[in-house]
């Protein structure tokens, strides 16, 4: 999904210290600021002002909530502006609360999978909070914070909502490993359509290898039978910094395939993984490419051929 790469660091372990996550014991989910807005939702039978918005729920913004109003320029007044255009994904996210202490259990065994398969890994605190209606996540220094009303909406990205909120997760956990050598947004002449399909790729495989799917699971269906013909396409593309037919693409209400540049990495990652024995090393290559190109002839990836699942 598309993230906001601001000041994109390595975040902090779930110690709060920087020791390395052998043993995590499982992702802290802070709960504090969607807990505050919907009790204020209640009180105000869904439709607060803009003054009740700010002072009982923007005020005492969490770090992460804090990182998210900055990167993504929410404010009281837009989120007033967005419950009155769509009340009904508000009321809807109420509901999709009840699946996060099962969400919990499913993360912390993927976290733990990802510790032993990278040991270096950090496992900073995932915040959930309630925005304007986008993005999906993003993650910054407090480490990865979820729209609750936007991820409960995508349900484009998948049907099932547990499988949308563990496999979004992992694949954002998957960013904070990559560290601040993805903090390349769209228009910064180093996002060619190779480099950018990689980097989100990469989060793809990892969220695979370590929760069991990909945080866009509707790629497999749009795919199939197609895979040389759309893979091909990309080889043309993908020294250009025109990402738009193939990265960030998702039209609302419609149909049509969008982000099959992530695919298309996830696909050339896993081909890396599968023809080095050293996993461990492989999996480091895969989180940190310097050269797009030197990774793509060494994953021994051809348009079209096939790549089965990684376990």
């Amino acid at each position: 999904m598309r993230r906001t790469r601001w000041l994109l660091c390595m975040a902090l372990l779930l110690s709060g210290g920087p020791a390395l996550a052998a043993a995590p014991v499982g992702p802290r989910i802070l709960l504090d600021d969607v807990t505050r807005f919907y009790a204020m939702y209640d009180a105000t039978a869904g439709k607060p002002t803009v003054a009740q918005i700010e002072r009982d729920y923007l005020a005492d913004a969490s770090p992460g909530l804090r990182e998210f109003m900055q990167a993504r320029r929410v404010t009281a007044q837009r989120i007033f502006d967005q419950m009155a255009a769509d009340p009904d994904m508000y009321a809807h996210a109420h509901e999709c609360l009840s699946v996060l202490p099962a969400v919990k259990r499913r993360l912390t065994a993927a976290f733990a999978r990802l510790a032993s398969l990278y040991p270096q890994a950090a496992f900073p605190p995932v915040t959930i909070v309630v925005g304007r209606g986008r993005p999906v996540g993003i993650t910054n220094p407090a480490g990865v914070t979820i729209g609750l009303e936007a991820l409960c909406a995508a349900d484009f990205m998948n049907p099932d909502v547990e499988d949308r909120f563990v496999y979004v997760i992992a694949h954002e956990y998957a960013h904070i490993q990559q560290g601040a050598e993805t903090d390349i947004e769209p228009g910064d002449p180093r996002a060619t359509v190779l480099r950018m399909s990689l980097m989100e790729g990469a989060a793809e495989f990892v969220a695979e290898l370590t929760a069991g799917g990909v945080g866009n699971g509707r790629h497999a269906g749009w795919t199939k039978g197609r895979e040389a013909e759309i893979e091909n396409a990309f080889v043309r593309d993908m020294d250009g910094t025109d990402l738009s037919a193939w990265m960030y693409n998702y039209q609302a209400g419609s149909d049509q395939p969008y982000d099959l540049g992530y695919w298309v990495g996830y696909r050339i990652a896993r081909a890396y993984y599968q023809r080095h024995r050293d996993h461990a090393a492989a999996l480091q290559a895969i989180l940190h490419v310097d050269d797009p190109h030197a990774f793509l002839k060494d994953s021994g990836w051809t348009p079209g051929m096939p790549v089965d699942s990684v376990r």
